[in-house]
């Protein structure tokens, strides 16, 4: 995993609600190796026609938007099931996080543990958020971790929540075995001492 401090980049605007894990990757494409990227899947049926074709009019196909690493979505973002390819699909196109007033509870769960940044903001500043940057296709935004910090084009900040080991782990650019493996060595040490006071185990 990377770590994860402060992203400066174009924020991409998804005003609709309840987008679930089959539009962020549909349920055909979830056969593919992990190693072979999932980012050309992303938004599969939004972003493409049938004859496979780009939909001018889907936001990642506009060229303001094309290299977006923050999403402003909508309410209950990544609803639906629990696949993890959809967090996988959304890393491997290029977002590093997304902005939304609620979230899938097992979508909000596997994006933290992949290093995938979910962001709980009002609704307000959500949409207001989404409209700046409707109305300035290429705007930037930042997401300031360490700060706890959104800050959108017109320089207006949000502060946002996060539980602290995950922003830990973040932030380290680790996950929960690398957290564990970081103590390797009073696991093993333990584990010695244990093994003399209790023989006959």
């Amino acid at each position: 995993m990377e770590p994860f401090a402060r992203l400066d980049a174009i924020a991409a605007p998804m005003p609709v609600a309840n987008v679930d894990t089959d539009q962020i990757i549909p349920a055909r494409f979830l056969r593919k190796p992990r190693k072979a990227g999932y980012g050309q899947y992303l938004f599969h049926d939004l972003r493409f026609d049938d004859a496979g074709k780009e939909r001018p009019e889907f936001v990642l196909n506009r060229p303001a938007y094309r290299q977006s690493q923050i999403l402003i979505a909508d309410k209950n973002f990544g609803c639906g099931s629990s696949r993890e390819h959809a967090v996988y699909a959304l890393w491997d196109y290029g977002f590093r996080a997304v902005i939304a007033p609620s979230y899938g509870d097992i979508f909000y769960g596997n994006s933290l543990k992949n290093g995938f940044l979910p962001i709980v903001l009002p609704d307000a500043a959500v949409g207001r958020l989404s409209d700046l940057v409707q109305q300035s296709p290429g705007a930037r935004a930042v997401v300031d971790l360490e700060a706890q910090e959104v800050i959108g084009p017109d320089g207006a900040s949000w502060w946002f929540d996060i539980d602290a080991f995950r922003k830990h782990c973040l932030v380290k650019g680790i996950d929960e075995l690398d957290y564990t493996l970081g103590y390797r060595t009073e696991i093993e040490a333990h584990e010695v001492a244990l093994r003399r006071s209790t023989p006959w185990l």
